[in-house]
């Protein structure tokens, strides 16, 4: 009597020995792509005239409005802020900066970021300050709210 030991069979087919196709490919590249460029795109509409806009973060905090936006290389003489009727504008230029004959590769052209205004952004005691490429815009408040209630009549 002879024994019949198992035999070890790959659970692969043999036709996709090299890996398997969502191993290789990546079906959603072209959506990622197409997203990023959907995206500079809304950049250089909000911006105008062929520029962009900064990243930036607005916070709240018990007495001020603060506005962070990242500005690296740009010096201080470059950005101008703003205040028009009830927005912050936050403007300027990045020069490209040539060494050895090659650009360096960053964002340069013009930058343009706005905000709207809240109503109790005391507007006359604003400031601005550019420390390690982060301009960090305070917008003090003007005090608590008055809230007063009133009657209605039948």
């Amino acid at each position: 009597m002879t024994s019949v030991l198992p035999v070890r069979r790959s659970r692969m087919p043999q036709r996709w020995r090299g890996g398997w196709p969502w191993e290789t490919l990546d079906p959603f590249a072209d959506l990622t792509d197409l997203w990023d460029r959907m995206g500079r795109l809304a950049e250089q509409l909000e911006a105008g005239d062929g520029g962009w806009v900064p990243a930036a973060e607005e916070e709240e905090t018990s007495d001020a409005y603060l506005v962070r936006a990242e500005l690296p290389g740009v010096a201080r003489d470059d950005i101008q802020v703003e205040v028009r009727g009830d927005e912050l504008c936050i403007s300027g230029e990045i020069k490209e900066e040539r060494r050895r004959g090659h650009a360096l590769r960053r964002r340069s052209g013009t930058f343009s970021y706005r905000t709207r205004l809240p109503g109790d952004a005391d507007t006359d005691r604003i400031d601005a300050k550019l420390a390690d490429g982060v301009l960090t815009v305070r917008m003090p408040k003007t005090g608590p709210a008055h809230v007063r209630r009133i009657e209605v009549a039948a």
